[in-house]
């Protein structure tokens, strides 16, 4: 591991006449730190922006005179943080900012990506008809083994994928569930108008994802998810079950109380 050598001047003690003395004492900070720091400020102040290309690894081993593993460290570091983003073969850039969404309201992802001004697409990977587990029957209040309806969907923003949506469904209050078109129409939108939401349960989560997951939302090996487990009613019936799972480097959760 390299190391930069930092020098700070401390006081030690007092002296008898009043006067400090200083003990001159000096850190080492690793390298890919400060390289990772340097980064950082140039975001902050706004001299790096969003999608702007950030000095390639040479250019960065010859200004911190280090070797090329040691920028590589900050700049992989950086990338799974959300800070840039790397693509191969074209250079590294500054990462856009998170998108976010509300707890408190249950709304279409689709809406919250057009009221960003950004366009909303979807990938259905699966619309069929499950047998329940005791998991998702307890949330539907239905028992272990009944049928209900699943769809997969990855939903992206300007074609960057932000959320997987894993959703169970009662037949009983969506019939007709499996003959949408949820590419044009998300599951959200359809419920919202044949079985109102009444009544909401939710926990969030950090999980780490699957291989499968990590494909199909676009994620570095080691990225957690951001994991948003929710129930809701329609009056007194159980309408749906969904998981919904985002990038932890691409999205927050906010909240007003």
């Amino acid at each position: 591991m390299g190391f930069i050598n930092t020098k700070y001047w401390i006081p030690a003690f007092a002296g008898t006449t009043g006067f400090k003395c200083f003990e001159k004492i000096i850190m080492t900070i690793p390298a890919y730190q400060q390289i990772k720091d340097y980064v950082a400020r140039e975001i902050q102040a706004g001299r790096w922006r969003e999608g702007d290309l950030v000095p390639s690894e040479h250019e960065l081993v010859r200004k911190f005179g280090v070797a090329r593993m040691t920028v590589n460290r900050a700049m992989r570091e950086l990338a799974d943080a959300g800070l840039l983003r790397r693509t191969k073969g074209a250079g590294t850039y500054v990462a856009g900012c998170k998108y976010q969404s509300t707890l408190v309201e249950i709304r279409s992802i689709a809406d919250e990506i057009r009221e960003r001004g950004h366009v909303h697409t979807a990938k259905v990977l699966t619309l069929e008809t499950r047998k329940a587990d005791a998991e998702r029957a307890a949330a539907l209040e239905l028992r272990p083994g009944a049928p209900v309806f699943f769809s997969l969907i990855v939903h992206s923003e300007n074609a960057l994928p932000i959320q997987l949506e894993a959703r169970y469904v009662s037949p009983v209050a969506a019939p007709e569930y499996l003959e949408q078109d949820f590419s044009e129409l998300t599951p959200s939108e359809y419920l919202t108008q044949v079985a109102p939401a009444t009544r909401a349960q939710y926990r969030v989560d950090a999980t780490l994802p699957d291989a499968a997951m990590r494909r199909a939302l676009a994620m570095s090996a080691h990225e957690p998810c951001l994991s948003l487990y929710r129930s809701t009613w329609s009056g007194r019936r159980a309408v749906t079950f969904a998981e919904l799972h985002y990038p932890a480097s691409r999205y927050s959760f906010r909240g007003v109380f």
